[in-house]
């Protein structure tokens, strides 16, 4: 009776167990494993609120694909989920504020992990505007200054864009697929190929994956846990408190101004990554804010 009851309690711990890992995530019932492996695979996916079809064997693959290709860059996902703590908190408000939905930061995700990256085109900032479109939403780009480094700005900007192109294709999905092919050419493909849905377009490599890798990304970084990533809160990179200064002039030299605020330049440049010069011309007296770090630096 006693070995009975043992058994007993080996099996009520080991079912504890598995429903302690599914409550990790809301959307426990919405996963499943991959038959004889150890990779979860969601039963459901949305994008926007919008349903991908994983019923179609195309779709359901290439979103298997960018699951697992993402699921095993570990430390590139890793850094990811780092950088999300501190980037997050500052993108959500901006996309609500636009009406926005919230799952446009994972496209800020795949466009540049997080990082104020430059692609081969020209692209830069953690949105990778290109310097014409980055103009057209009203950013400022010049040798002193290039705002597509000021996730603030470059944040609004995107809003901007996806909010024409919501108006122009009428879904969420086709507006981030075109945030990668252009209004342009997502408009050229769906009057060539006669269809509506970005799963049913036939598209170049690039923005054919491109909704998918948004997916994936969403999908791992809600359940980090269930795909191998365990990064504790304290392992999470941290948004330091700062003060915002406001510029009506040119600053001659950035090293002294930085000196003058308690800080150095690289610190003044991290914390203010858009002014691109050693020096601020500001000939037209505009208003800039510069942000000083009070604190954790």
């Amino acid at each position: 009776m006693k070995r009975l009851k043992n058994i007993g309690i080996y099996i009520l711990i080991i079912f504890s167990c598995g429903l302690f890992i599914f409550a990790l995530s809301g959307d426990a019932k919405k996963l499943q494993l991959h038959e004889g492996t150890s990779q979860y695979f969601p039963v459901e996916v949305d994008f926007a609120g919008e349903k991908t079809p994983l019923q179609i064997s195309d779709v359901r693959e290439r979103f298997d694909r960018e699951l697992l290709v993402n699921a095993n860059l570990h430390s590139s996902t890793i850094l990811i989920l780092k950088r999300a703590n501190r980037v997050f908190p500052i993108i959500e408000p901006i996309l609500k504020t636009y009406g926005v939905p919230d799952d446009f930061k994972y496209l800020a995700v795949i466009e540049s992990a997080l990082t104020n990256a430059v692609s081969a085109s020209g692209a830069k900032g953690v949105w990778q505007f290109m310097p014409e479109t980055a103009k057209e939403k009203g950013m400022e780009i010049n040798e002193s200054v290039d705002e597509r480094y000021h996730l603030v700005k470059s944040t609004e900007a995107a809003c901007k864009y996806l909010l024409v192109a919501k108006q122009k294709f009428g879904n969420w999905t086709l507006a981030a697929a075109s945030y990668n092919g252009g209004m342009n050419g997502v408009t050229s493909k769906i009057l060539e190929q006669q269809v509506s849905d970005y799963y049913d377009l036939l598209l170049n490599d690039e923005t054919s994956r491109y909704v998918f890798r948004i997916l994936a990304l969403k999908e791992i970084m809600k359940n980090p846990q269930l795909y191998g990533f365990n990064v504790s809160q304290q392992e999470m990179y941290e948004n330091i408190p700062t003060k915002t200064i406001e510029i009506d002039s040119s600053i001659t030299d950035l090293a002294t101004f930085a000196k003058n605020q308690g800080i150095n330049y690289k610190i003044l440049k991290i914390h203010n990554p858009w002014l691109r010069d050693k020096k601020l011309i500001n000939l037209g007296k505009k208003k800039y804010e510069i942000e000083i770090p009070t604190s954790g630096y």
